[in-house]
């Protein structure tokens, strides 16, 4: 099989034998597996793992090829994992291999570690000295900073955005899979353009008992050509498809459908397309209240400081903010939702030992290539109440970029 460019290819073949040869290809296999049981959810593995799989797609590339500017970054976070892996005492490597071989596993990824190599990289460039405190010393926070005769401790971690929604992106992938089938059948005797509402008061998340039960709930209503049915748990509703995408005759492009739906519905709608031939059915779920990812973000904040930071050096927090897209990571800055309730938390008593918060999402982690990235890598907010915040050897790490 071909290769890719000698340089990349080199590094890939060394970080994956960090993880272990074997142990990748058979998370690969499975990644694959799993993704072959529908394209919805084939989809989400691919936004879950674009780490493993742009990785391993690299490594199956032909000589030839150039890699796009994110894939250079992947490749770079790669690379500052296998120079970890060489210099960490055999203690740390044991803990940095058992990382790696945990993110290999289940529902996890390689965006934590990616997360972690990224920002010691990132402020080794602004200057600082970067040691592995966590891996290396087993300290409760992960990197120790120094710069000037000033010292900080940073702990990275990683907040899922679907902890501040009342509707999760992945249980919704799950229910319009489930029910996929069942839509199909009904168009095929109901030819048309239908709109399926749901309204969920109370959420939708990975409890199967729910889906179960949400999924039945759709199928009786289909059955029995109702056309509206609401309890307390949720309202559904199906209308006759009347955006205006769906009403000119080229259809062909389901993104272009979903773009009006989305311009009709809000970015935080779920929306999803089932069609049978010209027929198709459209369907649009919100939330009984507004996404909370910013809320969320405050209270682990508020969680982290007092048992990760050992409180004799400021500290710094840095978050990434996982499963969000372009356009909510866009709508969080631009309405200062991660500000405001970041700014909040640093008025708590637990935020007295932390000088800095910083956020970054995967458009940050693949080198701020993309035009809604952050500018210089992060979003970051200084405490002005630390007695460190004006320490000017901290400076390139705490002050505030907005």
């Amino acid at each position: 099989m071909a290769s890719a460019a000698p340089p990349a290819l080199k590094t890939i073949t060394a970080f994956i034998a960090c993880v272990g040869p074997k142990r990748w290809a058979e998370r690969m296999s499975q990644i694959e597996r799993d993704a072959g049981s529908s394209q919805r959810v084939g989809r989400a593995l691919a936004q879950q793992h674009a780490i493993e799989i742009t990785l391993e797609r690299l490594r199956r590339a032909k000589p030839c090829y150039t890699p796009t500017p994110a894939e250079i970054c992947l490749v770079e976070l790669a690379r500052e994992a296998v120079l970890l892996d060489r210099a960490l005492s055999p203690a740390g490597r044991t803990r940095f291999r058992a990382v790696l071989i945990a993110a290999m596993q289940h529902e996890a990824t390689l965006v934590p570690m990616f997360h972690l190599l990224r920002t010691a990289l990132l402020q080794r460039r602004r200057g600082f000295t970067v040691t592995f405190a966590g891996l290396e010393n087993e300290a409760s926070y992960d990197l120790l900073l120094e710069r000037d005769g000033a010292e900080a401790e940073l702990v990275c971690d990683v907040l899922s955005a679907e902890d501040g929604r009342d509707v999760h992106r992945g249980a919704w992938v799950r229910l319009v899979d489930g029910i996929d089938e069942d839509l199909q059948t009904w168009l095929s005797d109901h030819p048309g353009r239908y709109l399926l509402k749901l309204t969920l008061p109370q959420g939708l998340n990975a409890d199967a008992c729910k889906l179960q039960n949400l999924q039945g709930r759709i199928r009786t209503m289909l059955a029995s050509s109702s056309r509206q049915e609401n309890d307390e748990a949720c309202v559904l509703r199906l209308d006759p498809l009347m955006l205006a995408a769906a009403q000119i005759g080229e259809v062909k492009a389901e993104t272009t459908l979903l773009s009006s739906l989305r311009r009709e519905f809000g970015h935080q709608a779920h929306l999803a397309v089932t069609t049978k031939g010209t027929a198709m059915v459209a369907l649009a779920a919100r939330a009984g209240r507004e996404d909370e990812v910013a809320v969320a973000l405050r209270r682990r904040l508020a969680a982290l400081a007092p048992t990760r930071l050992s409180g004799t050096r400021p500290g710094i927090l840095a978050m990434f903010i996982e499963d969000t897209d372009r356009t909510e990571w866009r709508h969080l800055r631009d309405r200062l939702e991660l500000e405001g309730e970041t700014r909040q938390f640093l008025t708590f008593p637990e935020a007295k030992i932390v000088v800095a918060v910083t956020c970054a999402s995967r458009l940050e982690l693949l080198g701020g290539v993309a035009p809604d990235a952050a500018c210089d890598g992060e979003l970051r907010f200084r405490n002005p109440a630390h007695p460190a915040a004006k320490v000017a050897g901290l400076a390139p790490a705490v002050l505030s970029s907005v």
